[in-house]
C-alpha cells in the first residue's frame, strides 16, 4: 500500500469518525440538555486521552512559551465553534451543516490571503468565489428553507477558519496531541459551566452508549486526522476531507430520514468541487516553489568556483 493511498484511508477514516460523532451526538440532544452532554463527552474524552497520551510515552509535553497565545486563542475559536456547530446541528439536518463545513478550506485560504498576505492567483480566488456562490446555494438567504441556524453553521466556519490559521501559525516543537488534549478539557470545562443554566436530566443506557461512542468518534478522528499528516502527499489526501459530506448524506439519511433538496445538492457539489480545485492547486504551487529552489540552489553550487591547490599542497 502506497503512502498516499494510506493517507486517503486515514483521512476518510477522520471524516467518519467525525460524521459519527455529530450523528451520535444528535441522537443524544434530542433528550439530553445540549452542555450536559458536552460536559460528560468532554471527561470521557480528557481520560481516553490520558490513557492515549500514556501508551504513547507523551503524557508530559510542554508547549514553547511563542506559542501559548496561540494555543489560548486557538482553545476560545474551537470553543466557540463547538456552541455554533451543536446549535446549528441540533436543529439542522446533518448533511445541510456537513455541506456548509465543507467550505472550510476554501475560508481558510481566503483569510491567509486576507490577513497573512499568502499568495493566492487568479485560479485560486474564482475558485472561492464559485464555491462561496455554492454555499449560498445551501443557505438560501431570503428563501423558505432559511433559518437562523444556517448563520450558526456559517458562523461555525467562521471559528474553525480561525482556530485552523492559528493551528498553522504554532511552531513545530508545539506537540499536536498535547495541544488536541488541553483543547478537548477547555472544550468539557466549557460545556460543564455552560450547563449551570439547564435542568440535567437522568441518562438511560442508551444515551450512555451515545454518549461514550461519540467519545471514542473524537478520540479517533484527532488520531487519524494526526496520522494523515504523517503519511502521504498533502495535495493527494486533503481532498478525501469531503468524504465527510458522503457520510453526513448516508448517516442523516439512514439515522433521521433526511434528505437535501436539489438546490442544497448542487451547492454541496460545487462547494466539494471549488475546495478540490483549491487544494490541488496549492500543492501544485507548492512543489513548484520546491522545484525553483532546488533549482536556484543547485545553480548557486554550480557557480562556486572550485579552488586550487591549497599552499600546503603547492609546498
Amino acid at each position: 500500500m502506497t503512502p498516499n493511498i494510506k493517507g486517503a484511508l486515514l483521512m476518510s477514516g477522520a471524516m467518519a469518525a467525525f460524521t459519527l460523532n455529530d450523528t451520535l451526538v444528535k441522537l443524544v440532544t434530542q433528550t439530553v440538555p445540549l452542555f450536559q452532554m458536552i460536559f460528560l463527552r468532554g471527561v470521557l474524552t480528557a481520560i481516553m486521552m490520558v490513557a492515549l497520551l500514556w501508551w504513547m510515552g507523551k503524557l508530559r509535553f510542554h508547549i514553547p512559551p511563542v506559542d501559548r497565545g496561540k494555543v489560548i486563542g486557538r482553545i476560545l475559536a474551537e470553543i466557540a465553534a463547538m456552541i455554533t456547530f451543536m446549535i446549528a446541528l441540533i436543529h439542522m439536518p446533518l448533511a445541510n451543516v456537513a455541506a456548509i463545513l465543507a467550505a472550510l478550506p476554501l475560508s481558510v485560504t481566503l483569510v491567509a490571503f486576507l490577513v497573512f498576505r499568502e499568495p493566492v492567483g487568479w485560479r485560486r480566488m474564482l475558485a472561492i468565489t464559485v464555491g462561496f456562490a455554492g454555499v449560498m446555494l445551501i443557505v438560501k438567504p431570503g428563501g423558505e428553507g432559511f433559518t437562523i441556524y444556517s448563520i450558526y453553521a456559517l458562523m461555525t466556519v467562521g471559528f474553525v477558519t480561525i482556530r485552523d490559521l492559528l493551528t498553522r501559525r504554532l511552531s513545530p516543537e508545539a506537540p499536536s496531541m498535547g495541544v488536541a488534549f488541553i483543547t478537548a478539557i477547555a472544550v468539557g470545562l466549557s460545556g460543564g459551566v455552560l450547563s449551570i443554566s439547564e435542568d440535567w436530566q437522568p441518562i438511560n443506557m442508551i444515551e450512555a452508549t451515545y454518549i461514550i461512542g461519540a467519545a471514542i468518534c473524537i478520540i479517533g478522528g484527532y488520531l487519524f486526522s494526526i496520522m494523515t499528516m504523517r503519511v502521504g502527499e498533502i495535495g493527494v489526501v486533503a481532498p478525501f476531507r469531503y468524504t465527510a459530506l458522503v457520510w453526513a448524506l448516508i448517516l442523516g439519511f439512514f439515522v433521521f430520514g433526511d434528505w437535501p433538496d436539489l438546490l442544497t445538492l448542487i451547492g454541496a457539489a460545487i462547494v466539494v468541487a471549488s475546495g478540490i480545485f483549491t487544494l490541488l492547486r496549492e500543492h501544485r504551487v507548492a512543489r513548484r516553489a520546491e522545484r525553483l529552489a532546488a533549482s536556484l540552489t543547485a545553480t548557486a553550487v554550480a557557480d562556486v568556483p572550485i579552488s586550487g591547490p591549497s599552499q600546503m599542497q603547492r609546498d
